[in-house]
């Protein structure tokens, strides 16, 4: 796949199905590193590098949602025009879920190769959000990281290191508040929903509400922890992530 706009961290064995990984805001593609180790070898973890963040921190990040879809799609058809075969579902976390989510139903009216299931996670479907992101400056987008925790509050102590990462945590959050929902005819694809039990951005109804958005199969996975209870959960998320690719309707 473009090496620009994806990475792998493993090597899959064998032709299993592929699993797209769309991070959160702010993040990079390294935040799915271990899901990619912990799920079985046959799955073929390909990790979503959006520009503005580690080796691509010379490209302007995107500040419109529409934009970035846009985007990651015309790479996934590209893809999938020169290989195709492949099955492949979208894993999406916070802001990703959101990503994933456009990006499926943008294929989808384009009449290009679906994914088998959609991996939404931390995030209620597109109407529950209604926070104005776009009017955040830098003081309310750290207070806001601070708030969901995750792996990155080290580097919020570090000014060097702030530098770096406020230009793409600046420019998600502009994107998340681009971002409002149109309408439209509901996917048919399977959807997993995912969340933590303590998350502070969302409740485990407003996981449930990915349910309307899609006439495929829905299935409501609630783990122990907060906004980031994924990097603390590997080895439950990796289960019900396997459960979802190797069978069309998980069980909630």
């Amino acid at each position: 796949m473009n090496s620009t706009w994806f990475r792998r961290f493993t090597t899959a064995v064998g032709d299993g199905p592929r699993l797209v990984c769309f991070p959160h805001a702010g993040g990079s593609a390294t935040a799915y590193k271990d899901l990619a180790s912990t799920l079985p070898a046959n799955v073929d973890v390909v990790c979503v590098q959006y520009p503005g963040r580690q080796d691509r921190y010379r490209e302007e990040p995107f500040t419109v949602m529409g934009s970035l879809v846009e985007a990651v799609a015309e790479e996934l058809a590209r893809e999938s025009a020169t290989v195709g075969g492949r099955p492949y579902a979208l894993f999406g976390h916070s802001m990703g879920a959101l990503v994933a989510f456009e990006t499926a139903r943008l294929l989808a009216r384009r009449g290009l190769p679906q994914p088998t299931r959609l991996f939404l996670s931390g995030r209620g479907g597109p109407e529950t959000d209604s926070a104005p992101y776009h009017l955040y400056d830098d003081a309310d987008v750290l207070a806001d990281v601070r708030r969901l925790g995750g792996t990155e509050q080290a580097m919020l102590d570090d000014p060097d290191i702030l530098e770096l990462v406020l230009p793409a945590l600046r420019a998600d959050y502009r994107a998340l508040g681009s971002y409002s929902w149109r309408g439209g005819e509901p996917l048919t694809v399977p959807v997993t929903a995912l969340t933590g039990d303590s998350d502070p951005m969302m409740t485990v109804e407003d996981a449930r509400t990915w349910q309307a958005y899609t006439t495929g199969d829905f299935a409501l996975k609630v783990f122990p922890g907060g906004h980031f209870y994924l990097f603390d959960q590997l080895e439950q998320v990796a289960d019900t992530v396997t459960e979802g690719l190797l069978t069309r309707a998980a069980v909630s």
